[in-house]
């Protein structure tokens, strides 16, 4: 279990070094596509990356009372620790308010042995090559990766929000 310090760093930490060309769809289900480098902290030459998915079902409109059901399937009990963490900071909620249920999967992992610099260079290009308007690139804590998951989750809601309630308020839903 995480403490609000640690959950405060991954967050205060995290970059998204290449954010997807794609936001979160109004009407319909989006999964990204995540490679999160992390440096090793026993070693300045081991890098840990981490690949696979996050899915982000369409957004509904919720009652801030509903808050509650957000769920976090395969996550574990840092998702709920920041869940938690959240819920306490009061304002922040209204980022939460879709409701939306993330799902992570086909998590890899690769344990490389070179400085950080370089496998994060290497790594930006390689995505960058192939293009795919859903990949993203984080860098982050070893430890508590799935926060800095989460904080990346953060980012494309926020991102998204605007263009959501702009396509909902043009079907007349909101």
């Amino acid at each position: 279990m995480y403490s609000d310090d640690d959950i405060q760093y991954a967050l205060e930490t995290t970059e998204i070094l290449l954010e997807p060309d794609r936001r979160i769809d109004t009407f319909g289900s989006t999964c990204f596509h995540f490679h999160l480098i992390s440096q090793l902290m026993d070693s300045v030459s081991r890098v840990r990356i981490r690949s696979g998915k996050i899915e982000a079902d369409r957004p509904r409109i919720i009652t801030p009372q509903a808050i509650g059901g957000v769920q976090f399937d395969g996550w574990g009990e840092q998702a709920e620790d920041f869940l938690t963490w959240l819920r306490r900071q009061g304002g922040n909620l209204a980022v939460l308010r879709y409701g939306f249920s993330f799902r992570k999967s086909e998590v890899r992992e690769e344990l490389v042995h070179d400085q950080l610099e370089g496998v994060r260079a290497r790594l930006l290009e390689d995505v960058r090559v192939a293009n795919n308007p859903l990949d993203a690139v984080l860098e982050g804590v070893d430890d508590a990766w799935e926060i800095c998951l989460l904080r990346f989750t953060m980012d494309m809601i926020q991102k998204s929000h605007g263009i959501n309630v702009f396509d909902f308020k043009r079907r007349g839903l909101l």
